[in-house]
């Protein structure tokens, strides 16, 4: 899939605007967040932050490998 945007002004900034089409291809809505990503080929643009996945999964590992700490903290 490749579309075209373009850079347009919107009141003192610039935004892209994402066609209807396109908005229900992503699954996006009004108010989503995107996460600009740069790669070696360019930037990749996703709904998904990859560092922050990242961090709450290795915080699952750190609580099950301290679970009974993480009970006692709890009390």
């Amino acid at each position: 899939m490749s579309e075209t945007l373009t850079v347009r002004k919107v009141g003192n900034s610039l935004g892209i605007i994402l066609g209807k089409g396109l908005l229900t291809s992503l699954g996006l809505e009004e108010g989503d967040r995107l996460f600009v990503i740069r790669t070696a080929d360019g930037f990749r643009v996703t709904p998904y932050d990859e560092d922050f996945a990242e961090a709450v999964e290795a915080g699952r590992r750190y609580m099950r490998s301290h679970r009974d700490a993480m009970r006692e903290l709890a009390k």
